[in-house]
């Protein structure tokens, strides 16, 4: 089963302190300070995202004596985040879900591909929609698109172009012959899945929220 999303009453100080990171605001819901906290969580971006709008209408009474006690004191708000983190599962969260079927699947999107690190699915995901806008011929480290990806991704650009071939064998337009299988390939494929039934407008949406990550 899925496990039911719990909200504590103490997650609100590390988003309130994430909250209060310069520039002080809503941070982008992928973005990476955003993703950490999610994982750390194990509560979806989406979710926090949600949460840190209602955090800047102090939408309730709670949220607003939050913000009263901890708003304007970061260094109360600082000491009261590392408290949670050193009492949280006594330094070992992972029994908070012990017995229970954890539905990782928007986790392990944010998490590096064993056997292929660095890389991990968002970026297979951003490499696919940079697929969708090259053609094959400039799908080569020469092309300024490629580079960029790589270097926003803080990934090798032969890296990008060995994965943007690898989605070449999956392109049922193109009728490559299947190579040898490798998990290079695999996890290609499994993106490619995921997106093949959708429009060229939802990857890319996908895509640019992901982006913000990077």
């Amino acid at each position: 089963m899925t496990r039911k999303i719990k909200w504590e009453d103490e997650y609100w100080l590390p988003l309130i302190q994430l909250y209060l990171r310069k520039p002080a605001g809503v941070k982008p819901m992928y973005s990476k300070g955003m993703v950490d906290l999610a994982l750390e969580l194990h509560i979806p971006p989406r979710t926090l995202y949600e949460k840190m709008f209602l955090l800047r209408r102090l939408a309730t009474p709670r949220i607003e004596r939050l913000w009263n006690n901890y708003g304007n004191n970061p260094q109360k708000l600082s000491k009261g985040v590392k408290l949670w983190r050193r009492m949280r599962g006594f330094n070992n969260p992972d029994d908070f879900y012990e017995g229970v079927e954890v539905n990782e699947s928007w986790e392990r999107d944010f998490k590096t591909i064993a056997g292929l690190e660095p890389l991990t699915p968002v970026m297979l995901i951003l490499i696919l929609d940079q697929y969708f806008r090259l053609t094959p011929v400039t799908m080569n480290a020469d092309t300024p698109e490629v580079r960029q990806l790589a270097q926003r991704m803080k990934i090798p650009t032969a890296t990008v172009v060995d994965v943007m071939k690898t989605y070449q064998y999956c392109d049922p337009y193109l009728n490559r012959q299947q190579p040898e299988p490798s998990p290079l390939l695999t996890a290609c494929e499994e993106i490619w899945k995921r997106f093949v039934n959708d429009s060229a407008e939802k990857l890319a949406s996908t895509a640019s929220l992901l982006g913000q990550m990077f």
